[in-house]
């Protein structure tokens, strides 16, 4: 793994918290994009280095959605970039973690997504980030 690559935030309102983040980091969002294989719309910020994913459900089924009837708003992932994600997963599966789909995924900001169960890495879900080669 290289770097955090961004820390993703569930929100139930994304207007309102677009509005709310860029008063705290005192700049606009950089990019607002559908993700619709998740029910899921997401915008950025670019925080120096780091990047902030604030996420709102499309519809009552979406990952976000459950994640808020459950827990409410507030951080929902860490994402790491990774430079192969396949060999990535066959490390993590072989290390014992419990990775959520069979496959990497397109995500937003043009990256390729896999998530790890929370319950195997004490809580916290993680996402593994792989940028797509144009």
């Amino acid at each position: 793994m290289n770097k955090i690559e961004h820390i993703g935030i569930a929100v139930t309102n994304l207007k309102k918290s677009n509005e709310l983040f860029s008063k705290l980091f005192n700049k606009s969002h950089y990019k607002t994009e559908e993700v619709k294989s998740e029910g899921v719309v997401t915008s950025f910020f670019k925080i120096g280095e780091n990047k902030i994913e604030l996420l709102e459900a499309t519809n009552k089924e979406s990952p976000i959605a459950k994640f808020i009837d459950k827990k409410g708003e507030g951080i929902h992932h860490i994402a790491f970039d990774v430079d192969d994600i396949e060999s990535e997963v066959k490390r993590l599966k072989k290390e014992g973690f419990k990775v959520l789909s069979d496959a990497p995924k397109k995500g937003a900001d043009n990256k390729m997504v896999v998530f790890l169960h929370p319950k195997s890495s004490n809580g916290v879900l993680i996402e593994l980030c792989q940028e797509i080669k144009k």
